[in-house]
């Protein structure tokens, strides 16, 4: 008895291999033919592990926001300044130890970003909920991160290979474009995270910003996040391949 069956790509329906099954008394045979050269093969979407080391610390960074979120609006500021500081530790040591032992995943370069905007706005709303925090620069913040979250979805869209399926389209593993993190960007999240930081810290000790208002050392501190805000926003657009859509050859 003999089956034969043939393997296609999902794109254009190309004929990868050919693959046969024979049976001859007791014995049976399971043999494949590829079509295609061993390089056009390859240049198909893989799957890539995402279950590195910095990869939790990300994923733990993300999950982390709720939960200081959760911790500031019951006012209990040292522990979310505890759990915020812990946060702010993994952003900074999850990219080192990726580029260290070489575990840079494309999903990385997406979550990483993601966990920062979702700390950022999960701390922000939270603090300008208590009146820690100036209502127009929590507004700045959320706002360009909402626009750089509606991006990341557009972009993820229109680099998914063929075929763009839910599934697919969550699956992680499965990459297709990668942020580049711009320079004003990156001073713009340390600002970010020292604001918050002093803040939480101030009201942890004393229980509200007192003179570190607007009139104090605070304020500017204010006027400086919310300039670097709109400028590492606009980053975004005018900086070449700060998204990099992952091109894949397709079979001829």
């Amino acid at each position: 008895m003999n089956i034969h069956w043939s393997l296609r790509s999902a794109a254009g329906g190309n004929l990868i291999m050919i693959m046969s099954y024979q049976r001859s008394g007791s014995l049976r045979y399971l043999s494949y033919r590829p079509i295609l050269p061993a390089r056009v093969l390859a240049s198909f979407p893989t799957h890539e592990n995402i279950y590195t080391f910095p990869n939790i610390l990300t994923f733990s960074r993300l999950l982390s926001a709720p939960a200081i979120g959760y911790l500031i609006l019951h006012d209990y500021s040292a522990a979310a300044l505890l759990l915020f500081a812990y946060a702010g530790a993994t952003d900074l040591v999850d990219g080192w130890i990726a580029r260290k032992w070489g575990l840079q995943t494309v999903i990385g370069t997406v979550v990483d970003p993601m966990a920062d905007k979702a700390l950022m706005t999960s701390v922000t709303v939270c603090l300008a909920l208590k009146g820690a925090l100036p209502g127009p620069l929590a507004l700045l913040i959320i706002g360009r991160d909402i626009i750089l979250g509606l991006s990341a979805v557009y972009y993820r869209y229109i680099s998914l290979p063929q075929p763009k399926t839910l599934a697919r389209y969550w699956d992680f593993s499965l990459p297709s474009a990668e942020v580049r993190p711009t320079g004003i960007s990156k001073i713009n999240t340390a600002l970010q995270l020292g604001l918050m930081g002093w803040t939480l810290s101030t009201l942890a000790v004393s229980g509200d910003v007192g003179w570190w208002g607007p009139e104090g050392a605070l304020g500017l501190m204010w006027y400086l996040v919310g300039a670097t805000t709109v400028w590492s926003g606009a980053s975004y657009i005018y900086t070449k391949d700060a998204v990099r859509i992952l091109a894949t050859r397709k079979a001829k």
